[in-house]
């Protein structure tokens, strides 16, 4: 059994989309219980004349809320009540409790994730390692992308590492092609971090460093993994995210502008279809928290009950291949190696 804790409130269509996420997720997966943290009234509201399996559904009662306009530390510490602490509290105090997602605030998340519930053996700091689409139809990897902004070169090897292995165990890519985002593919590219963190990779047998990539490559499908500090990760991937939907924008304006455009779209339908499923952010899911002692998603704040419901097979994906036990003795092992970390 795989039982996750379901933070229901500080998104923009929660509770409801928590819950319709929660009971397909259970539908879909005999093995899995999920705790609903929030408002009970609320929550069992939603949950009214719906059917679901009882006995593989939890609701605590946590009524605050952390909002966005919250400070981190200062809302951990006076929420304690909230969905967000609840679901933390539960991954600190109860070990059947595997994992958590969250479409909360991000800062607060981080803060609670680390001081409450505590890092790996051998993890410097966290990261998240979002995914998107690429190209040739698979996957890319960010790590960092918004956990740790003031990043050391040690800390960006570990993201490789942490995040060959997420790779590896949730999505079957045996031998990640892992880059280093960089202003140019040259070696000698980059700031004095990129400079360091360079040769750190290039000697870290574990991964399969590939090199510097530029930003403009990162959906080609050359890549799957992209390893930066959590500030240009951000960047990078609310960028790539925000052209994506201005281009289908553009796109659906140019149609509507012209009889011919749209007789020419109709006929292309499915082609336009599969091109909006393929750029849509929420049938990707969350980015996984690399690091922290038990599994943490945090998904986009304004997830639908799909996204929500993928990152709840994230965290699924997540326990069932050991990946934290797989982190901990890769980076255990090398920190016995040369003492680095």
């Amino acid at each position: 059994m795989i039982k996750i804790a379901l933070d229901c409130f500080g998104g923009d269509n929660s509770p409801g989309a928590n819950v319709k996420a929660a009971l397909a997720a259970l539908e879909k997966n005999s093995e899995l219980y999920i705790i609903l943290t929030g408002d009970e009234a609320n929550l069992r509201a939603e949950l009214e004349n719906k059917s679901f399996d009882a006995d593989r559904l939890e609701i605590i009662h946590a009524p605050e809320v952390i909002t966005g306009d919250d400070k981190p530390t200062e809302a951990i510490r006076q929420k304690k009540n909230s969905s967000m602490m609840a679901a933390i509290d539960l991954l600190r105090t109860d070990e059947t409790v595997t994992g958590m997602v969250s479409v909360g605030a991000t800062g607060a998340l981080i803060a609670a994730a680390t001081l409450r519930l505590g890092r790996l053996e051998g993890v410097i700091r966290p990261a998240f390692c979002p995914v998107l689409p690429t190209m040739n139809g698979g996957v890319v990897g960010i790590c960092d992308s918004g956990a740790t902004v003031d990043c050391t070169s040690l800390m960006m090897s570990q993201f490789a590492v942490m995040g060959s292995v997420y790779l590896q165990s949730a999505f079957g890519v045996e031998t990640p092609r892992v880059a280093l985002l960089n202003v140019g593919s040259e070696e000698e590219k980059g700031d004095k971090l990129r400079k360091e963190t360079f040769p750190l990779l290039k000697q870290e047998k574990s991964i399969n460093f590939v090199g510097n990539m530029e930003s403009r490559d990162l959906l080609t499908g050359k890549y799957d993994l992209v390893v930066c500090d959590a500030f240009a990760g951000n960047v990078l991937v609310k960028s790539t995210e925000g052209a994506c939907l201005e281009m289908l924008k553009m796109l659906k304006k140019n149609i509507y502008s012209n009889w011919k455009y749209k007789l020419g779209a109709a006929l292309q339908k499915k082609m336009f279809d599969h091109i909006k499923e393929f750029m849509n952010y929420q049938n990707y899911g969350g980015s996984v928290m690399l690091g922290t002692r038990k599994t943490v998603v945090k998904g986009h704040g304004s997830s639908n009950a799909r996204a929500i419901e993928v990152c709840i097979e994230q965290v699924c994906r997540a326990e069932t291949s050991n990946m934290n036990e797989k982190i901990t003795r890769l980076l255990c092992e090398k920190q016995n190696m040369t003492g680095a970390f």
